[in-house]
C-alpha cells in the first residue's frame, strides 16, 4: 500500500510549505519519526536547508533527522515513519540518492508503512523515472530509473504560459514529446500550489490544491482535471 503526498512546489507568496501545512499535516498521521533528503540543493548548504524545512514544518511536531548526516543512511530511511524529499535540482537529488543505495531502502520503508513526501524534485523522484523534470542535467545521475512509487510521470511548476516576445517551445510540447516517445506513459502537469496524494487499500489517485491539473497520454488532447479529481486509473504494468 502506497502512502504519498507528491507537492508541486514548496514556496508561495505566503512562505515555504505554508500552503502545504494541512496536507502534510493530513499525510503523516501519527507519525512523527522522519528523515530528510536535501540532496537536491546545489546552490545552498544542506544543513541551511534542513533547518529551514524543520522550521518550517515546527507545528507538525516532527522529530526530523538528516540523512546527509546520518552514520548510516540506509538504515535511517529503512526505520523512518515519513520520508522528506526536498525541491531543487532532480539530476542531483537521484545522483546522490543512488550513490548512496536509497533507492531500495526508500521503496522499502513506503512499501513497509513509511509515508513519502516530496516537492518539486522529490515529487519527481517519486516517479519511474525524472524524465519529466525542469530541470537541467546539472550532474550524470546513473540513469534516469527513479523509485516508481507511482505509474506515472510528474512535471511539477506546470505552466503552459509563454512570456510575450519568446518563441521557443510551450511546456505542452515539451511534454507531447516525451508521450510521443513513451505513448502508454501518462504525465501529471501538477501546477503551483497543487499536489497529488496517493493514498488507501486502492492507493487511490486525488488532486488537491487550488487550480486544474492536466493529464497528457500519447496523441490524445491533454485532460483538465479540476481540483478534487481522482486521477484516471493507470496500472504499474501499463506504465511502462
Amino acid at each position: 500500500m502506497s502512502d504519498l503526498l507528491l507537492l508541486s512546489n514548496s514556496a508561495n507568496a505566503r512562505g515555504f510549505l505554508v500552503h502545504a501545512l494541512p496536507a502534510i499535516g493530513e499525510a503523516i498521521g501519527g507519525r512523527r519519526r522522519a528523515v530528510f533528503l536535501p540532496f537536491a540543493g546545489v546552490t545552498f548548504h544542506w544543513d541551511l536547508y534542513a533547518a529551514r524545512v524543520a522550521g518550517a514544518l515546527a507545528p507538525l511536531g516532527m522529530d526530523i533527522s538528516l540523512l546527509h548526516q546520518a552514520e548510516d543512511p540506509v538504515a535511517a530511511c529503512q526505520s523512518a515513519e515519513i520520508i522528506l524529499v526536498g525541491g531543487g535540482n532532480t539530476f542531483s537529488l537521484l545522483h546522490h540518492t543512488r550513490r548512496l543505495g536509497l533507492l531500495p531502502a526508500i521503496r522499502k520503508a513506503v512499501a513497509g508503512g513509511a509515508v513519502f513526501i516530496g516537492w518539486s524534485a522529490g515529487s519527481n523522484l517519486a516517479c519511474p523515472t525524472i524524465r519529466t523534470t525542469n530541470d537541467m542535467p546539472v550532474i550524470d545521475p546513473g540513469g534516469f530509473d527513479a523509485l516508481d512509487l507511482v505509474p506515472l510521470q510528474i512535471n511539477p511548476h506546470y505552466t503552459n504560459a509563454l512570456p510575450n516576445g519568446i518563441f521557443g517551445e510551450t511546456r505542452n510540447q515539451r511534454i507531447a514529446e516525451f508521450t510521443r516517445l513513451w505513448p502508454t506513459v501518462p504525465v501529471l502537469g501538477l501546477p503551483e500550489g497543487n499536489w497529488l496524494r496517493v493514498h488507501g487499500p486502492r492507493a487511490t489517485q486525488t488532486l488537491g490544491g487550488p487550480h486544474e491539473s492536466w493529464w497528457f497520454q500519447g496523441d490524445a488532447a491533454p485532460l483538465s482535471l479540476p481540483p478534487g479529481s481522482t486521477l484516471p486509473r493507470v496500472t504499474q504494468d501499463t506504465a511502462r
